[in-house]
């Protein structure tokens, strides 16, 4: 008997029972509509923290203050960092390319009658926009000019623009920060929103000395970060030891104790978020693999009433010359058959699942684009696994079909 008339005999015995083969599916569609599902908003996942990686910018390290222990207790050195930190990082350390501070500042900012309390309002050196890799939509960017007199001019993201102008052009106009006058000399182009809800366009940049000045008495010569970039993403593990070293030096700070500060690159953070990603998709895609477990002992007890059921019929195959091959080879077939029905139905919700939960995301959060991804390589392994799933939990029945005796199988009622 060969194969395509056993796929033939297969697919009318079970449309004969409908509803019995659709209930034995049951457990195949959902697990494979899960794992599908799951891997799915996985890609999308680690797409849209690469996409993150890329709008912070790959290639960035974040000094940050540290805590340290005094007195049995530990705290944050808000302290710690210096311009002379950042002056001796951008000069002595070979694989940095650009450095600047951060000074925090927060506010309302007002302009006439409109007024907007942005989430991010920074006093950042000229390299601020090469570190964060971030282009200009109008104007220019603080020069250096603007760093050494204290300039009260200021940089904003677009979010802020549109609260603040509207369709007006925002070049050359004054603005009010925390009642300070500042004129307005550029324009950031749009990065988005984060995937925790962060408006990274919600941003206001000053010169860090104005910031220090004006907007923050008895801040010093302290800062809040140091931003530092490196020419290519493949240094930036090099620039941190180059990094830690210095600043250990000249905090003095000996090796193998706390250090006052601590850094951080967006690939750390990006690897941190896609590990703990992996870990829970992963997780549900165990979980939902446990149905495919229950899906294939589903198949084995249909294929065994089956075998039941159609005892005489075999009995008349065997006694019309089917071999013992012939009839092992139709009942496993009918198990493969039925297990990639389930697949081919669990592909198909799940990738549909998939991007409804994609739009309905995406409708939620409307300034975050969360991808959807089809991956084919999970629909065929998926497909090759439920197959799989059918071969084994199928065999056993098919083995006792084929072990039939013909002459008691005649006799059967």
């Amino acid at each position: 008997m060969g194969f395509w008339l056993s796929m033939r005999i297969a697919i009318r015995a079970l449309s004969k029972n409908r509803l019995r083969a659709g209930l034995t599916i049951l457990g195949i569609v959902i697990g494979i509509a899960a794992v599908t599902a799951m891997v799915s908003i996985g890609l999308s996942a680690s797409q849209l923290v690469q996409a993150q990686l890329e709008t912070l910018g790959t290639n960035m390290l974040a000094v940050l203050p540290g805590s340290m222990q005094k007195g049995g207790i530990r705290t944050v050195d808000v302290g710690s960092l210096s311009i002379a930190d950042v002056v001796a990082l951008g000069e002595s350390c070979p694989s940095v390319n650009a450095v600047s501070p951060l000074v925090g500042v927060s506010g309302q900012v007002v302009y006439r009658s409109a007024n907007w309390n942005p989430q991010t309002t920074f006093g950042v050196g000229k390299d601020y926009q090469i570190v964060r890799n971030w282009n200009l939509a109008l104007g220019s960017f603080l020069s250096e000019r603007d760093i050494a007199s204290s300039a009260k001019v200021c940089v904003l993201g677009q979010t802020v623009v549109r609260e603040l102008f509207q369709a007006e052009d925002p070049i050359g106009k004054t603005i009010r920060v925390k009642n300070a006058p500042f004129q307005v000399v550029g324009v950031l182009e749009p990065k988005g929103v984060s995937m925790f809800g962060q408006d990274h366009d919600d941003i206001v940049l000053i010169p860090y000395t104005t910031a220090a000045k004006r907007l923050r008495p008895g801040g010093g010569s302290n800062v809040d970060a140091i931003l530092v970039s490196t020419s290519s993403p493949s240094l930036a593990t090099v620039a941190a030891r180059e990094a830690e070293a210095l600043l250990r030096q000249r905090h003095g700070i000996n090796p193998g104790r706390d250090a006052d500060f601590r850094i951080q690159s967006t690939t750390e953070i990006a690897l941190m978020l896609q590990v703990i990603m992996g870990a829970i998709t992963l997780m549900l895609t165990a979980i939902a693999a446990i149905s495919l477990v229950v899906g294939g002992v589903g198949i084995m007890n249909i294929m065994l009433v089956s075998v039941a059921e159609r005892t005489r019929e075999i009995g008349i195959r065997m006694a019309i010359g089917a071999r013992s091959s012939d009839i092992l080879r139709q009942f496993l077939i009918e198990a493969v058959v039925l297990s990639c029905l389930g697949g081919f139905i669990g592909i198909a919700l799940g990738l549909a699942g998939s991007a409804g939960l994609t739009m309905l995301v995406n409708w939620l959060t409307p300034n975050t684009s969360w991808p959807y991804i089809i991956s084919v390589e999970a629909a065929v392994v998926a497909l090759l696994f439920s197959a799989m799933i059918g071969v084994f939990f199928g065999y056993y029945p098919a083995l006792r079909a084929s072990q039939l005796n013909p002459i008691d199988a005649l006799r059967y009622e």
